[in-house]
């Protein structure tokens, strides 16, 4: 689920390509009026620039108040003290330029340039489009503080072991700070409904540019961008039927159960007691369901694509989060910032060591 409401993801997301990917989790028609979010093929870039990117973000002067002789005051404070406002030169608060109430997305140094979504994200991303790639997902999110672009290729790709995969370019960045504008290679496993990075063993080819003024627009170019897209097709069928070649008996599957989810405290060697037991017992009953039954990882069962699938899904859909957390948010930060790829990299050091070790 998402901490955002049905209303703003039906009206600030666009979905494309229904007609073969089918309706985002959060579809509700009646939020959509007369513009449905949803679109059977490509989104036009004219739709997501009017719909989602038709606002610029603006640098404005930040004041403190500084005690003030009481001839010099503007106002009082709390306290009943004479006070004015004082511009710090140092620093900028970054909003929506013609939103005089709104939010501030954040309070950075004078360096700190905003990205706008509509260049960094929209005119770069539509340089690399051709025939064969068009917009599929596109969205603007914590009240205009994130926002991304995915280029993809409309139809899956299948491996000779039957597993569909799409290549994407993922374009994102964000306007508090938290992300600098990243272009990063994706792949969406269509039979696990989430997305995996193509290299276990080492991170995928991504661009990242900070927030500064002395930082250039120049991004990766058409060629390059396009080949990031192409080349993870054959990337990760490769990857995929090297996992799948790996075979993994059930002793195994148990073994690497007993190293992911200990059942003793790795710090003190003892076992676990109370809520702490319980937790770990839920887990491991979670991933033995996606291991065995769940269409994502089952198909492939007695393979080592089966154990990270069933890694991944559990981390990218079952895996309990922290109360008021956003799971939508959160699965697009750890895609951004690599920490799905890291787990995979992770699943398949434990279980290569448990492979050594039977």
């Amino acid at each position: 689920m998402s901490k955002e409401s049905l209303a703003t993801l039906n009206t600030n997301t666009l979905i494309g390509h229904t007609d073969r990917r089918g309706r985002a989790w959060h579809y509700k028609s009646e939020f959509q009026g007369e513009r449905p979010n949803h679109y059977p093929g490509a989104i036009p870039v004219a739709d997501v620039r009017e719909r989602l990117f038709n606002w610029r973000a603006a640098t404005r002067p930040v004041a403190v108040e500084r005690p003030a002789p009481e001839a010099e005051a503007t106002h009082r404070d709390a306290a009943g003290n004479p006070v004015r406002w004082v511009v710090d030169p140092r620093r900028r608060a970054i909003v929506r330029e013609e939103d005089h109430e709104g939010t501030v997305f954040g309070v950075f140094s004078a360096d700190y340039v905003p990205h706008q979504y509509g260049e960094w994200l929209l005119e770069n991303v539509e340089h690399i489009l051709d025939d064969d790639l068009s917009i599929t997902s596109a969205g603007v999110l914590r009240e205009g503080a994130v926002a991304w672009v995915e280029v993809s290729v409309p139809d899956a790709l299948r491996t000779p072991e039957g597993v569909e995969f799409r290549p994407n370019l993922l374009a994102t960045t964000t306007l508090d700070g938290t992300l600098a504008t990243t272009y990063k290679r994706t792949v969406t496993d269509v039979v696990c409904d989430n997305t995996r990075n193509v290299a276990l063993a080492e991170r995928g080819p991504q661009a990242k540019f900070r927030h500064s003024r002395y930082e250039k627009l120049g991004l990766l170019s058409a060629r390059q961008a396009l080949e990031v897209v192409y080349t993870t097709a054959d990337a990760f069928a490769a990857e995929v039927a090297r996992l799948c070649a790996v075979p993994v008996s059930e002793a195994q599957w148990s073994g690497f159960l007993d190293v992911w989810v200990p059942a003793t405290d790795p710090q003190s060697g003892d076992k676990l007691t109370g809520s702490r037991k319980a937790v770990a017992d839920r887990r491991r009953s979670e991933l033995e369901d996606l291991y065995r039954t769940d269409e994502r990882a089952a198909p492939w069962r007695g393979t080592a694509h089966a154990v990270v699938a069933a890694v991944n899904t559990h981390e990218h859909h079952v895996r309990a989060l922290a109360p008021g957390a956003d799971r939508l948010q959160s699965n697009m930060r750890k895609m951004v910032n690599g920490a799905f790829e890291e787990l995979d990299v992770r699943a398949w050091r434990t279980l290569e060591g448990v492979l050594q070790g039977s």
